[in-house]
């Protein structure tokens, strides 16, 4: 009778507790505001519809333009994956799939970089208003000069 008792208390316990997780997980879904992407990507929202539809199109051209760059990069990673799955790293071979894939994320970074350079460019103030803030958004302060 006093383990079916015990049993009784711990199955409470444990209802309880699993109830108030289940009510607090509702709580967090329902008021949760989720954090913006990157910093440009949060200032892409918040650009006007046209302009929006615009940047996010000339991103998309670099995207296919450098499909084969983007692929290679990738390729890069899983070969690097690999050899360091393996029972001995091969150093100068993990080194060299690594220096291909940062080859691969710094041309397309570059060439992405160079679009939004074009876009901000052509566009207004309000619009390069939006991009540069988008840019330090998580930045820490700049500190003083002496």
């Amino acid at each position: 009778m006093a383990a079916s008792r015990a049993s009784l208390v711990i199955s409470a316990v444990l209802n309880v507790f699993l109830a108030g997780c289940l009510a607090g997980g509702g709580v967090w879904i329902y008021t949760h505001t989720p954090l913006p992407g990157g910093s440009l990507q949060a200032s892409i929202e918040q650009l006007p519809p046209t302009e929006r539809d615009a940047f996010r199109e000339a991103l998309r051209s670099v995207r296919q333009e450098n499909r084969q760059t983007i692929l290679e990069g990738q390729s890069a990673r899983r070969d690097a994956a690999d050899l360091l799955k393996q029972p001995t790293v091969d150093a100068a071979a993990l080194s060299a799939a690594l220096e291909r894939a940062r080859t691969a994320d710094v041309t397309v970074r570059a060439k992405l970089e160079q679009r939004i350079a074009e876009f901000a460019a052509a566009s207004s103030p309000g619009v390069r208003l939006l991009l540069a803030e988008g840019l330090v958004r998580h930045l820490p302060p700049a500190k003083k000069s002496p």
